[in-house]
């Protein structure tokens, strides 16, 4: 089964999308900010990371330059939900391979369908 970690602040955003991800068939792991996500990373690094920018502790920004500069075999996609849109808070994204942005409010289903497309062109199932 594959497993996705979701790191966002916001418990019922974690709450729906965990619900959605199951219902396709992921295993799913949640962290309230940078800091803890990063430690879940760092000991079992998850198929699949999807996290918010603006979070307490570590931001998802910061969160995202550390396992850059320090996880160096990481060949997992990583999905960015923001409302941020502006180009400039955009561009520390362009370092960082196989990341997209998802402009907030997040759709489920938009978000499962990206994941599925993802393993898909992988040649592999959820």
């Amino acid at each position: 089964m594959k497993r996705i970690l979701i790191v966002d602040d916001e418990a019922h955003i974690i709450r729906i999308l965990k619900m959605s991800l199951e219902r396709a068939g992921y295993e799913v792991e949640s962290a309230p900010n940078g800091e803890k996500g990063f430690g879940i990373l760092s000991e079992s690094p998850p198929d699949v990371l999807i996290s918010d920018i603006q979070m307490p502790r570590m931001t998802g920004e910061e969160m995202c330059k550390k396992i850059h500069s320090e996880i160096h075999d990481r060949e997992y996609p990583i999905f960015i939900m923001t409302s941020r849109t502006e180009i400039s808070h955009r561009k520390w994204a362009a370092e960082i391979p196989n990341l997209r942005f998802m402009e907030k409010p997040v759709s489920a289903r938009e978000l499962v369908s990206a994941i599925n497309s993802y393993f898909e062109s992988l040649g592999t199932d959820a």
